[in-house]
């Protein structure tokens, strides 16, 4: 009751916190070192006493904690606070690589900072405290994170005094496109929320039926993807939009805390900015290709850089302390990065964002143990691999492979693999169907995210197969990655 009275009592602007956020960070770190038995034991057995930890120093020399060395190891009720899952009441289930799903406890308490991230989406780009707004819900429905995770936080908008009315037809085109039809052209805006590749899918399924989605002031919430600019700009077009900034909003979260950080209007500018500057972006991302650049509330999730990959704090149903996730990005604070883009004569102004909220940037490439998503759903090299050892496989591959997720611009997206054939084997149709066949009967039966995240048709891998040191995909005498 206290976190629902904060949210819908407080104005957005007084929810949202500036600097750096390590006096939270710290408050919480105590909290969860007294009342979280598997944490206690974690730091016990370390010989760290909690009253020593002060300084942002001392904070970033307590153990990375991740699925292995704590979720795994402790009980479901050690990992809560008080020892007692009796506090939560609902499960976000995430899948590994094996299929094995993991169940993350959660409360309702726990949804109500996240709806702040959604909130500030649907006010700052979409202005939805003014203009009627109907919300698409188009990730799947069921026990994946998704699509109950953003009804929740939605109904909380609502509740609030949004203008916002949800439909939740889950990843069902044809469904998503009856509800739009009927019920889009009462209201001033209309928001689908799901996985980039699949609302392009949905969009472009409606053009195909005569929909004119100029009429129904199209808005998107993404997650679960890296797309281009070009991706946006051609969706955008699509749809009928020209407000760039304000048109799409891609969420940056997990099943394990949910959202952590969210694309703004300043964010997108930048972003865009970047596109046509890859120079900067190498100097600022350490690559020129862009990753996910979000905006995100400091004292709600703290992060932190670990090499080349985060770390996060932030309370929820297990709360979290310097949570691992292995996702390769950086953050920077919101000065430096204006600092660095005054100086290459980026000036948000002059695009007309006047008032940005002054808050970090994080960004995410993507899975630093070389995972892709697609549609929303992780494909694992090790699943791809038990695929092509099948019998009906291995004698005429090397087991090499590179997996990666072409975006769809002109046609469908594919989740595309490169295979590397065994020496003395030719290519042909009948090889490259078998291992589509075969690395897709795998993925169905390991990964119920994938199965029920990507549409049926383009679940099946588009196969090329290359002669064994092809320079494209498997040059001699390098480490081999074994995705894009």
């Amino acid at each position: 009751m206290q976190a629902r009275d904060h949210f819908l009592n407080t104005p957005l602007d007084a929810l949202l916190a500036e600097g750096d956020g390590f006096p939270a960070a710290l408050a919480r770190f105590r909290q969860v070192a007294r009342e979280v038995p598997a944490y206690a034991t974690l730091l016990r057995e370390q010989g760290i006493d909690p009253a020593a930890i002060v300084t942002p120093m001392d904070y970033a020399r307590l153990p990375l904690l991740d699925k292995t060395n704590y979720i795994r190891r402790f009980s479901r009720d050690e990992l809560v606070m008080g020892g007692d899952r009796g506090r939560c009441d609902f499960y976000a289930v995430s899948s590994g690589s094996t299929g094995e799903p993991t169940f993350w406890p959660r409360s309702a308490a726990d949804e109500y900072p996240v709806a702040v991230r959604f909130e500030q989406v649907f006010r700052d780009m979409f202005q939805a405290h003014e203009r009627k707004t109907l919300a698409v819900v188009c990730f799947a429905m069921g026990t994946w994170v998704g699509g109950m995770f953003t009804t929740f936080c939605l109904r909380a908008l609502a509740e609030k005094g949004y203008r916002l009315m949800i439909v939740t037809p889950g990843n069902k085109p044809d469904e998503i496109l009856r509800n739009v039809e009927r019920l889009a052209p009462e209201f001033e805006q209309t928001v689908l929320l799901g996985y980039p590749p699949f609302l392009k899918e949905v969009i472009d399924a409606g053009r195909g039926r005569g929909l004119d989605w100029g009429r129904f002031n199209l808005r998107l919430v993404l997650a679960g993807e890296v797309f281009s600019e070009t991706w946006r700009e051609l969706v955008a077009e699509r749809a009928g939009v020209e407000n760039l900034t304000h048109f799409a909003a891609s969420l940056y979260g997990t099943a394990d805390a949910g959202v952590l950080a969210q694309e703004t209007p300043l964010s997108v500018a930048i972003r865009r900015f970047l596109s046509k500057h890859p120079n900067l972006a190498q100097e600022i991302f350490g690559e020129a290709r862009l990753p996910t650049l979000c905006q995100y509330d400091p004292a709600s999730r703290y992060f932190e850089v670990v090499g080349d990959t985060l770390a996060f704090s932030g309370d929820n149903g297990v709360p979290l302390i310097r949570y691992h996730i292995a996702d390769r990005g950086g953050i920077l604070p919101y000065a430096d990065m204006l600092a660095r883009l005054a100086e290459a004569g980026f000036d948000p102004a002059s695009i007309g964002i006047t008032s940005p909220r002054q808050q970090p940037f994080v960004w995410v490439f993507g899975r630093a143990n070389f995972t892709v998503s697609y549609f929303g759903a992780n494909i694992f090299p090790e699943t791809v691999s038990l695929g092509l050892e099948q019998p009906e496989v291995r004698s005429f591959v090397t087991g090499k492979f590179v997996m990666e997720v072409k975006e769809g611009l002109v046609g469908k997206p594919a989740f595309a693999l490169a295979v590397e054939l065994a020496v003395g084997i030719a290519a042909s149709d009948a090889i490259g169907e078998t291992v589509a066949s075969t690395v897709l009967s795998i993925l169905r039966r390991l990964s119920s995210e994938f199965t029920n995240y990507v549409p049926a048709e383009l679940q099946k891998p588009a196969v090329s197969l290359h002669l064994q040191g092809d320079p494209s995909y498997f040059p001699v005498g390098v480490k081999h990655r074994y995705s894009r």
